[in-house]
């Protein structure tokens, strides 16, 4: 009886995946003079649903960065929370 070779490697079939392209954006917010860290924060706590220590640093980043991503998502799910954040008198964009 002969003796079995295994091979030292598998050949693997390369496997055609496709993806969903999906857009994802930024809620961008910006800084200003006029509004206190305070204020921020309690918007991004309300709107945001952030959670105090989140609302702090992001907050802390627009002001000695000049601006902070504070969301991400679909289009559909950032509008109401740039223009609840504007409605606020804070600036922000969806980018």
């Amino acid at each position: 009886m002969g003796k079995v070779v295994k091979p030292l490697y598998r050949e693997e079939k390369a496997v055609e995946v496709l993806e969903e392209e999906i857009d994802v954006n930024d809620l961008v917010v910006f800084n200003d003079d006029v509004n206190t860290f305070q204020h921020v924060i309690n918007t991004l706590i309300r709107v945001c649903r952030h959670t105090p220590e989140q609302a702090e640093q992001c907050t802390m980043l627009i002001h000695f960065k000049g601006k902070c991503a504070v969301k991400s998502g679909l289009f559909e799910e950032l509008k109401p929370m740039k223009d609840g954040i504007c409605e606020a008198g804070i600036d922000a964009k969806i980018l």
